[in-house]
């Protein structure tokens, strides 16, 4: 039997101090998301499912998006243990210039549409953060108001290469003389993918007032309040659009580029230049050749080809074929410091988010971004500490086993 007795009041006193409540409850939502996970639970009830399912989703039946995230999870560790890993290192040279981080945010099209501080909360965050800012074409704060917004920061432009060549030079020429450093060439976008949860969303720019919209909007006001009483989107490559975002893509994307259009760019921009939707070992390969400063291998986050190669799969052979003449940076599927970590073992020198970048935006703004940044670099840390390393540098393709459920036939 348990003996039992009344506790002392001095017993009770230590179990009463109760936490002292966060009366701001934006800096309450927040703090209480550990995961980006959590980040995209609060962006989902606070957005309306148009804006939202844009950034949520993929192409066609969403297969390439799913496959990107499993191959991450689909990963074994391998620690090295009794190192010294009180203090760690998480950056180092990214195309010549330090990143503290080894990720960056990813070039968004149309951000203002999740959250009114879009672009300016990414840059800003990311300067803050010492790690770059990507603005896409299809951003909606000009390329001057990005570097506004960030005068310290390190920006890059991400161009599509439109019909119309002179325009997009145009833009490229502006980045170049407000200061962005990198220009990101997206090449896997001769047409825009099916992205079917669009065109059943009905999903415009500017957003359309529906009877659908109006009703899903009724819960969330604060979303229409800030679109509402904000300024009207601006976009960075021009100036209005009337009509569906689908109908804007195959509108401005050039199913002609080519490798000499390539070449004829890199020609035009002053700094580095990275090409970024590499998705085989070929391209990969010929793109080293032409003097690029950087591949990023990239399936457009499953948004454009659905069933396209996983390009955390495709990341340690074109590393070790490509890895010692150009730096090699991996995107699509990245929900964790865990994933950044595994990706720079395998041979990466830099990743890029986009949905974690967003889902924090549309969380909180600038501070929803800030709470992103802040949990990728802390599960960075720990994940290194874990595996018995201090620097970005001691990462190896020994620490990482990819586990892989498809297996190509034969």
């Amino acid at each position: 039997m348990v003996k039992r007795r009344f506790p002392r009041p001095s017993e009770l006193a230590p179990l009463m101090k109760f936490k002292t409540p966060t009366l701001n409850a934006k800096k309450r939502r927040l703090d209480a998301a550990l995961t980006i996970a959590d980040l995209r639970a609060i962006a989902q009830r606070r957005t309306p499912k148009a804006p939202f399912d844009y950034t949520e989703g993929a192409a066609e039946a969403e297969l390439s998006l799913a496959r990107a995230r499993e191959a991450f999870r689909d990963i074994q560790f391998n620690p090295a243990i009794l190192r010294d890993v009180s203090t760690v290192d998480t950056g180092w040279d990214v195309l010549g210039k330090r990143a503290e981080l080894p990720f960056g945010i990813a070039p968004t099209g149309f951000t203002r549409m999740m959250q009114t501080e879009g672009e300016v909360a990414g840059a800003s965050a990311a300067a803050a953060a010492g790690i770059p800012f990507s603005l896409s074409t299809m951003g909606t704060t000009s390329i001057e108001g990005v570097r506004d917004a960030a005068p310290d920061g390190r920006n890059w432009f991400q161009l599509y290469m439109w019909k119309d060549r002179e325009k997009s030079m145009q833009l490229v020429d502006r980045a170049a003389a407000a200061g962005f450093d990198t220009l990101l060439v997206t090449v896997d976008v001769p047409v825009a993918g099916a992205r079917l949860r669009d065109k059943r969303n009905g999903f415009s720019i500017p957003p359309a007032l529906t009877v659908g919209t109006i009703v899903n909007a009724i819960p969330r006001p604060w979303w229409w309040w800030d679109f509402l009483t904000t300024e009207p989107l601006d976009f960075a490559s021009l100036s209005s659009w009337d009509g569906t975002v689908a109908e804007l893509l195959d509108f401005m994307f050039d199913p002609t580029v080519t490798y000499d259009d390539l070449a004829w760019i890199k020609e035009q921009w002053p700094g580095k230049l990275v090409v970024k939707g590499v998705q085989t070992l070929d391209d990969a390969k010929k793109l080293t050749d032409l003097g690029v400063d950087g591949i990023t291998l990239s399936n457009h986050g499953g948004r454009q080809l659905d069933r396209a190669p996983i390009p955390f799969h495709l990341l340690p052979e074109v590393a070790r074929q490509v890895g010692h003449h150009t730096e090699v940076h991996i995107d699509t599927g990245i929900m964790s410091g865990a994933d950044i970590v595994a990706s720079v073992a395998l041979g990466a020198r830099f990743t890029l988010i986009g949905r974690a970048y967003l889902y924090g935006l549309m969380a909180g703004g600038r501070a929803g971004v800030d709470r992103a940044i802040e949990i990728l670099r802390g599960e960075i840390v720990r994940t290194m500490k874990l595996l018995g390393v201090t620097s970005l540098e001691e990462l190896t393709p020994d620490h990482v086993t990819q586990l892989q459920r498809l297996v190509p036939l034969r």
